[in-house]
């Protein structure tokens, strides 16, 4: 491999300076080059290559010959496949790949065989003919030395072992079509252009994003430098003081991008809705049969004053599943109507819109009655809207919400629709936010004249640090507690292929429960046979999960069809253990007014049993459950796992979740149902659940539909990092709303953040 042209020595008193977001990889690569890394990365800047960082170093010393490898010693060594093979495991699921490789050693040649345990891709990369370098420690096998799970990197044909014996081997994030030796072969042509792997005093000067003040305290060290270090280290020491200072420039960006939308909101002018000493909220908590719990009380107040300021409120509330949330949020919606306003509730389902609307109404009681017999003397409407009304009874509700007669409108998507008009909007409350999209969750905001309230609940728990990044500019309150009656929940994995006679004994302990007088859910990934999962580890998670491949990759082995909500109807029917259980079925499918009927008559306690999708999977309350069944629960991410089973144990009865797979022990999916069932702690879930899926899409990629934020920057370790730089952004904005005097760190927000990104991060 030829090295880099050498550079003319240019004036240290007259440096090149250079924008790497405006300068074109062309101009550097060439169209060739630049159209692949814009085709297969969407990189199409110098400074866009220059942060595409590698993801891991290999480390090695000296390369080696095949002959003579020593055991139990880490080696590496340059060599081409021979063949791949790939069998399947004798006493477990799963595969092996086998590779036999040689090596260049023209003296003494040798033979060695690799092994992949689940190296799916390891069986795709390593074909005949393929050259490779090779990390791992040997160890004996059958009296042979071999090399279990190496690390490797293809190489292409013109690369020796010299090239790259000294150094560690950055491995960068590829395609199918673009090898990570491929792109560093690139990236080190643009820091050769750039004069950084060369001469000090020949290398660009590049404007840095993080003042200078902040990277002395830091000890961040210079621009240039950290992008020699992060590509081409020396050493793994240089890589890894490269990335702390990367991981706080994205800290800063990020977080100045936030405190310059709370500077925004707070120069907003609301309408403020003090609470009143009579009416509905005084009426409402004097009829209320229970006491509040310390954590209702304090986050009332915090809402109350919130809503009483003359500037937009904007709060997060999340809250463990079953804490009281919607009181809560119903006791912030009569505050509003008090004042004169209006509250709309955006439910994510119609089964959850509707059962909002039945319990807030039940709860008010009369004063849900305003204009009827019987209504009380501060009473209003509570008005429903979805999609399935009929046109009369939709007419009914646009016009109570369009003339101000309805104070509280609770509805689905369909309130998102341009026809619905309110009289007066003060506050607006999203439930389950991580069930809307951006436009969905803000259009309501946009239809009054004056910006209304906002009031964001979520039963899914969200650690300090994730609050801090994602939902910067949003107060987060947080409900602590259970209410009174609230019971434990006890999850226990049912493992099929460790015991599998315990899926019978699944069926027994339902008939257990229904014959005490409770109910059951039982929870599948997919509606029918031939459907793929509906709800699965890749939409909760935002991981590749290939339903063949059991999650890792693909594989010629064909997994076990998943459960379906009709194949587990059927299956149930034929069980003799369920004999006289009454069954009911719930899916999106289903006609409108066939769900409300189902769920209906399931709450009245018609119905036993109930095989469901996740459409049960928040705010669905129905007291006599006790016993949750999750089939192929491995399908499912924690978060969802952690709200489905807060369906049951709801009217002071115990419940219990049996998480129920066909993995066995030590796959990788395991590894989220055992943290499902070692806590109910949703904040620890939560903590974990961030550091098993990609933390790259926590700013909302699938959401924006952007490419992710976060490169560097992890939200759980970095903690000290992010309320450095939080404190930082915070002292930038208030000496300079603007950004006028900081013109690199307003381009590096725009470049980070596109403008449907940065709206996201406004929003919640």
């Amino acid at each position: 491999m030829s090295g880099p042209a050498p550079q003319r020595r240019r004036s240290a008193s007259s440096p090149r300076i250079l924008d790497p977001r405006a300068h074109r990889l062309e101009k550097v690569l060439g169209k060739a080059n630049a159209a692949k890394l814009e085709k297969g990365l969407g990189l199409r800047t110098v400074g866009s290559l220059l942060h595409h960082f590698p993801r891991r170093y290999l480390e090695r010393g000296e390369l080696q010959s095949i002959a003579g490898l020593p055991i139990d010693e880490d080696v590496t060594l340059i060599a081409e496949v021979l063949s791949s093979s790939q069998r399947s495991m004798r006493n477990r699921r799963g595969s092996i790949v086998e590779v036999v490789i040689t090596d260049r050693d023209v003296h003494r040649p040798g033979t060695l065989t690799l092994s992949f345990f689940h190296g799916y891709q390891a069986y795709r990369d390593l074909q005949a003919g393929v050259t490779a370098l090779f990390s791992g420690k040997v160890s004996l096998y059958r009296g042979k030395p071999t090399l279990t799970n190496p690390n490797y990197l293809l190489l292409d044909d013109d690369t020796t072992g010299e090239d790259i014996a000294s150094r560690p081997v950055p491995v960068y994030p590829a395609t199918s079509t673009l090898t990570s030796w491929w792109i560093a072969q690139r990236v080190a042509t643009v820091l050769a252009e750039l004069g950084i792997t060369g001469d000090p005093e020949d290398a660009v000067r590049l404007p840095d994003v993080v003042p200078a003040a902040f990277a002395a305290r830091e000890r961040l060290g210079d621009l240039v430098t950290a992008y020699r270090d992060i590509h081409a280290p020396a050493e793994l020491a240089d890589a890894y003081r490269a990335r702390h200072r990367f991981r706080y420039q994205e800290a800063l960006i990020l977080q100045t991008a936030l405190a310059r939308r709370r500077a925004e909101q707070h120069a907003q002018v609301a309408v403020g809705r003090p609470r009143r000493s009579a009416g509905l909220l005084a009426d409402f908590d004097a009829a209320l049969p229970f006491t509040l719990t310390e954590g209702q009380r304090t986050v009332g107040e915090t809402l109350d004053e919130a809503l009483s300021a003359d500037r937009p409120m904007n709060v997060l509330l999340q809250g463990e599943v079953g804490s009281g949330k919607t009181l809560v949020a119903l006791r912030a919606m009569l505050q509003v109507v008090d004042a004169g306003g209006q509250a709309a509730l955006l439910a994510p389902t119609e089964v959850l819109a509707a059962q909002h609307h039945q319990s807030i109404t039940a709860t008010l009681g009369p004063l849900a009655a305003a204009g009827m017999l019987g209504g009380a003397e501060h009473a209003t409407r509570v008005v429903l809207l979805t999609g399935s009304m009929s046109t009369a009874a939709r007419r009914t509700a646009l016009l109570a919400a369009a003339s101000g007669e309805a104070g509280i409108v609770i509805g689905t998507h369909a309130l998102l629709s341009e026809t619905v008009q309110f009289a007066e909007l003060g506050l607006v409350v999203v439930d389950e936010q991580h069930r809307f999209g951006v436009e969905q969750r803000d259009t309501l905001r946009t239809r009054a004249g004056v910006p209304p309230h906002l009031l964001v609940m979520t039963a899914t728990p969200i650690p300090r640090t994730v609050a801090m990044t994602v939902f910067g500019d949003l107060g987060v309150l947080t409900l602590d507690g259970l209410p009174a009656g609230r019971a434990p929940i006890d999850t226990h994995i049912v493992p099929l292929v460790e015991h599998p006679v315990w899926r019978e004994r699944v069926w027994q302990r339902a008939r257990e429960e229904v014959d005490a007088g409770r109910q059951v859910y039982v929870v599948c990934p997919k509606i029918d046979g031939g459907e793929a999962a509906s709800s699965t580890f890749d939409d909760s998670d935002g991981v590749e999960f290939d339903e063949a491949a059991d999650g890792i990759g693909n594989t010629p082995q064909k997994a076990p069809p998943l459960a379906s909500v009709e194949e587990t109807m059927a299956a149930l029917a034929q069980t003799a253990t369920l004999d006289g259980v009454r069954i009911g079925a719930l899916h999106g499918r289903l006609d409108p007014a066939e769900k409300s009927a189902t769920m209906n008559a399931f709450h009245r306690g018609e119905l036993d049993v109930l095989v469901s999708t996740t459409v049960i999977e928040v705010g669905v309350d129905v007291p006599r459950a006790t016993l949750m069944v999750i089939l192929d629960a491995d399908r499912f991410g924690i978060s969802q796992l952690h709200q489905l089973r807060g369906r049951v144990g709801r009217g002071g009865l115990p419940g219990t979740c049996l998480l129920v797979t066909a993995l066995e022990a030590g796959h990788p999916s395991r590894v989220r149902l055992d943290a499902v069932a070692s806590t109910t702690d949703g904040f620890a879930l939560a903590a974990e659940d961030l550091k098993l899926r990609r933390e790259g899409d926590i700013l909302g990629a699938r959401q924006s539909g952007g490419r992710s934020t976060l490169k560097l920057l992890r939200v759980i370790e970095d903690e000290k990092i992010i309320v450095a730089a939080r404190q930082d952004a915070q002292e930038i904005i208030e000496e300079d709303p603007q950004l006028a005097g900081h013109p690199v760190l307003a381009g590096a927000i725009d470049d980070y953040l596109d403008p449907e990104a940065e709206e996201w991060l406004d929003r919640g």
